[in-house]
């Protein structure tokens, strides 16, 4: 990985306030750049839920491509993004 790289995770990674966070954000990612994480997020979401790739396709106007790649994260093994969903949907579960 690149040093620059490294450099831009350990930002995010010491950014502990969710406002200094959301700053961040829109200061170093432009509008179209946080619709394309967040959307990239919300297809995890989905498939983590058991939704189809094709319903998500359709869903969100994309193609399979762009879900293929996710779906093959979330099945690969020690996938951390699994993780980050079974831990947030466990912790929903508990509330």
């Amino acid at each position: 990985m690149k040093t620059v790289t490294r450099e831009l995770i350990d930002i995010f990674a010491r950014t502990d306030d969710r406002k200094e966070m959301e700053v961040l954000f829109r200061e170093i990612f432009t509008p179209s750049e946080i619709d394309t994480l967040t959307l990239r997020w919300q297809l995890l979401k989905d498939l983590y839920a058991g939704k189809t790739q094709r319903r998500i396709a359709a869903e969100h106007k994309i193609s399979l491509c762009k879900i293929t790649r996710g779906s093959k994260l979330l099945k690969a093994r020690g996938s951390y993004l699994k993780k980050v969903l079974d831990d947030m949907y466990e912790t929903k579960k508990r509330a």
